[in-house]
This record gives structure tokens, C-alpha cells and sequence, in this order.
């Protein structure tokens, strides 16, 4: 019973975290998106001491309940592992494939040292490389969304060549071949491990299952063998594909248990229970030894959790008639942060990177960036849209705190950052054009066309006044190709007009 409701509670949260990537109407986002809020990496980063508690006192009570049920990448591990289990034989599967195997606990300690320490080194790009919330929003968003929406399109060519408008053409996000790149190392890596191993990455990588995993040896509740009902056939390991029951020693390993109950699901004489702690049969040298590896490990983790804590579609035809050249991104000097992001060195420091605001974004002005101080992470670009001032949908939707929630009001007052003219590129500057396009579509009213001389001949020019929100319209809706003559340039410091 305990095995069927934990199945069903983790087909529920894995297509309402799914869900929140793939929705492009937003529906989904408004009805799931505490289920973001609830990841660990999200609430470490935004400070969310409510989840954070939350997951220490169920942690405390019941394991590592939130690798089996709340985790998308743990619970993507084991729709893998099932997959395999399917394909290997019918003995084999009757039998159980797996068997116990010690604890990698130098290589848990480092991975757990590595995620802490780009996290208080302000790099969370790297700890996001390991971290299984941001792995899976990066498996979903840079490989299945470009899929999900190339079938939609397919279904809206259809569905019009038949008079009917149930479905409609979405944007295909912008390639980019490093995050692409690193997708596929991503779901290579963790497919393999869950294909041949079940919860290997789990419990050897994955730097939350070493947290939640040393917290679960306290649990309160857990399963537990009595040696009085075992026979000693060993499904229970060969069916554990955390790999941590010891069958000869009749032991479980509670550090690596993500509370799955297959064990008890497989156990013909009902040796395994879940039920409440009792006292460990362990020698006293032996207690002793490990106690103070505990203690020692949690004082790390605890140290370092402080110290993290403190630092803490494009359209190419004119008209559809002639081919023009697409827009390219600008040399900028300083990269865009998105409203709500407060400052680029606030992003950086509290981003996941599991690029959620990138899938939430109806105007295609996030995309994950390809720097290597913020590789992975939103950056804004204003080559196939603007950031509208009424939209909100990126801070309404991260979960981590690296853009707080802003009102429409708020955030048409508050400058991201700050146009630029180049003279030289502008129709109306350069060509004498009656252009000023910059300045009829600006929502701000920051731009206006004044009167110069250049080269003996009277001509307009743009002028960008103090009222600038670096929202890009001018940017984006320039005629000039490839490269705008007016760009933006980001405020390191977002400033409040």
C-alpha cells in the first residue's frame, strides 16, 4: 500500500514539475509552481527557511520520502530504471537485478564539497551541474521542449490545412549548442547510472541525496528487518535498487534508502516493516566509530550551508516577400538581467539554473547563457522579441529567489538598462530616412527624434532621455540588420525611476 501511494504521489509531481516547463499558456504555472519552490537547490538559494525546515522535519520523520516523491530527476531515474528492468529477462526480472554494495562515501563527501563550494565562490552554475532539480529542468528544456514544440507546430500545420484552430504556432526556442551539449551529458550520465544501477547518481553524485541521506539515518520512521521472520533469501537486496540492504548482516544502509518500499513490496514472509526506530544492534567500538564520522560530516555540511547561506521563429521574410537577414545579439558591455533580478551579480549568485523563466518566457527574451561565470543562466536578448512592460511571468515563476516577484507596475519603473545609439547604422542618421521606429514603439516614451547636422545636411537622430527601462523595443523593432543601430546596454544595479 505504502509502495502504490508513493508511485502515485510521484507520477503526480513529475507532470506537475514537467508541466511547468512545457505549458506555454501559463496555465500550469499558476496551478504547480510551489511544486519549483519546493526543490532543495531553490529554497537553499532564496533562503526559504519554510521549505528548508519543511524538508528537514519530513526528513526526520519519514527518510528520504522527497528523493522518491518530490525530486523529478529521482523520480525520472526510476521510470529509466523500470524501462531497463522491462527489457532484461524474465528470470532476471522475477529475481530481482540488483545486490548490496558499500557506500561510496569519498566520492559522496566530494561532489557535496564541489556544490558547496560554487555556491559560496557565487558560481551556482557550477553546483546546477550536479544539482538533480536544475539537471532536470535542463534535460527538459534544452531536449524535450524544442521537440514538444516542433509536434505542436506539426499539429497547427494540420489542424489550419483543415479550417480549424485548435492549435496554434509556437516560437522554437533559440539552439544553443553548448547547453545542448551539456543536456545530453546530463541525461547520458544519469540514464546510465539509473539503467545499470537504479539510484547510483542518487547516492553517489547527487549532493541533496547525500544532505537528506545523513539527515534519514535519524528518521524516525524507516524499514526495518526482523531477523525472527527472515529466511535469508536476499530478494529484498536484489530488488533495492538504492543497493543498500545487506542481506547476510541483515542491515540497511539509511544514508542511501530513498524510502521506495520495493524491499517490502518483494519480501514473501513480511520480515521488512516500516515502522519506528528501534536501537541499532551494533557493537559499542563499532557505534562509537561511526557516531563521530556523523558527527563529523554533518559539522562540514552544516559549516558549509552557513557560509553558502550568508554569501548568499524567427521571422525572415519582410512582409513575406523579400528574405532578409535574421537579427544578431550585440557586443554588449555588461549582460541584462531580468527585471526582478534586482542586479547581475544577484542572479548569479542565486540561480539554478534549471532555466524554468527560459521556458516561462512569452516574448523569447530569456535564454540560457553560454559565459562561463554564468553558463546555464537566463541572460536577456532582444533579438526575436522585447520584454514587455506588462509581463511578469519570470518572477512569478522562479522558484529560487534570483528574481523576486515584481507587479507590471513595478517593473515599468524600474531600468534594467539603458539604450544606445549608433549614428553610424541609423536609417534616418546615416541614409536621411524618415525612420523613427525606435521612437513610436517605445512603451517608456524615453526616446524622441531631435534635429542635427551631420556632414553639412540637417537629419533626425534618436535621443534616449533618463526614462529608459532597457526593455528592448527599440532594439528589437530596429530595421537595421543584422545588428541594431540602437542596442541596450545592462545596469549591473537595476535603478527605480
Amino acid at each position: 500500500m505504502l509502495r502504490r501511494l508513493r508511485k502515485v504521489l510521484a507520477v503526480i509531481s513529475i507532470v506537475a514539475v514537467t508541466l511547468l516547463f512545457f505549458d506555454f499558456t501559463g496555465t500550469s504555472r499558476h496551478l504547480w509552481g510551489w511544486m519549483a519552490r519546493i526543490q532543495f537547490m531553490p529554497a537553499l538559494l532564496a533562503l526559504n527557511l519554510a521549505v528548508l525546515i519543511g524538508l528537514l522535519i519530513t526528513t526526520l520523520l519519514l527518510g528520504r520520502v522527497y528523493c522518491s516523491v518530490v525530486c523529478p530527476l529521482g523520480i525520472l531515474q526510476d521510470t529509466i530504471n523500470r524501462i531497463s528492468i522491462r527489457f532484461s529477462s524474465r528470470i532476471k526480472r522475477k529475481s530481482g537485478r540488483f545486490h548490496y554494495t558499500p557506500e561510496h562515501r569519498t566520492l559522496r563527501i566530494i561532489f557535496l564539497i564541489l556544490f558547496f563550494a560554487g555556491i559560496i565562490a557565487g558560481m551556482t552554475s557550477i553546483a546546477a551541474l550536479i544539482a538533480p532539480y536544475s539537471a532536470y529542468g535542463r534535460i527538459i528544456s534544452q531536449l524535450g521542449i524544442p521537440v514538444y514544440d516542433a509536434a505542436n507546430n506539426v499539429l497547427a500545420d494540420i489542424a489550419q490545412a483543415n479550417d480549424s484552430y485548435a492549435f496554434y504556432h509556437v516560437e522554437q526556442p533559440a539552439f544553443n549548442w553548448p547547453l545542448f551539449i551539456v543536456a545530453i551529458v546530463t541525461l547520458a550520465v544519469v540514464g546510465i547510472m539509473a539503467w545499470l544501477g537504479g539510484r547510483t547518481y542518487c547516492n553517489t553524485v547527487c549532493p541533496v541525496g547525500t544532505i537528506l541521506g545523513y539527515i534519514s539515518k535519524f528518521a524516525l520512521l524507516r524499514p526495518e528487518i526482523n531477523t525472527d521472520t527472515c529466511n535469508n533469501c536476499g530478494r529484498c537486496a536484489r530488488n533495492c535498487k538504492a543497493s543498500c540492504i545487506d542481506p547476510k548482516a541483515h542491515k540497511i544502509d539509511y544514508t542511501r534508502c530513498v524510502a521506495c518500499f520495493d524491499c517490502m513490496e518483494n519480501c514473501s514472509t513480511g520480515a521488512l516493516t516500516y515502522r519506528l526506530r528501534t536501537k541499532t544492534e551494533s557493537k559499542p567500538n563499532d557505534v562509537k566509530h561511526v557516531d563521530a564520522s556523523r558527527r563529523n560530516f554533518i559539522s562540514m555540511a552544516t559549516i558549509l550551508a552557513g557560509a553558502a547561506a550568508a554569501s548568499a521563429e524567427d521571422k525572415i521574410v519582410d512582409g513575406g516577400l523579400a528574405p532578409i537577414a535574421e537579427k544578431k545579439a550585440p557586443t554588449r558591455k555588461s549582460p541584462i538581467a531580468p527585471p526582478g533580478a534586482r542586479s547581475v551579480a544577484h542572479l548569479r549568485q542565486h540561480c539554478t539554473a534549471c532555466q524554468l523563466c527560459i521556458s516561462a518566457c512569452p516574448n523569447d527574451v530569456l535564454r540560457p547563457s553560454a559565459e562561463l561565470d554564468s553558463f546555464m543562466q537566463p541572460v536577456v536578448g532582444y533579438e526575436r522579441g522585447y520584454c514587455r512592460p506588462e509581463c511578469t511571468e519570470c518572477s512569478s515563476i522562479c522558484p529560487d529567489g534570483a528574481i523576486h516577484p515584481i507587479t507590471a507596475a513595478e517593473k515599468s519603473s524600474t531600468s534594467i538598462g539603458y539604450a544606445v545609439v549608433d549614428a553610424d547604422s541609423c536609417l534616418s542618421v546615416s541614409m536621411g530616412e524618415s525612420c523613427g521606429n525606435c521612437a513610436r514603439h517605445c512603451p517608456a516614451g524615453a526616446i524622441s527624434m531631435i534635429e542635427v547636422t551631420r556632414n553639412g545636411k540637417k537629419r533626425t537622430m534618436p535621443y534616449v532621455n533618463g526614462y529608459c527601462i532597457g526593455c528592448g523595443a527599440c532594439e528589437n523593432l530596429c530595421p537595421v540588420r543584422p545588428l541594431s543601430a540602437i542596442h541596450v546596454e545592462g545596469r549591473e544595479i537595476h535603478t527605480t525611476l
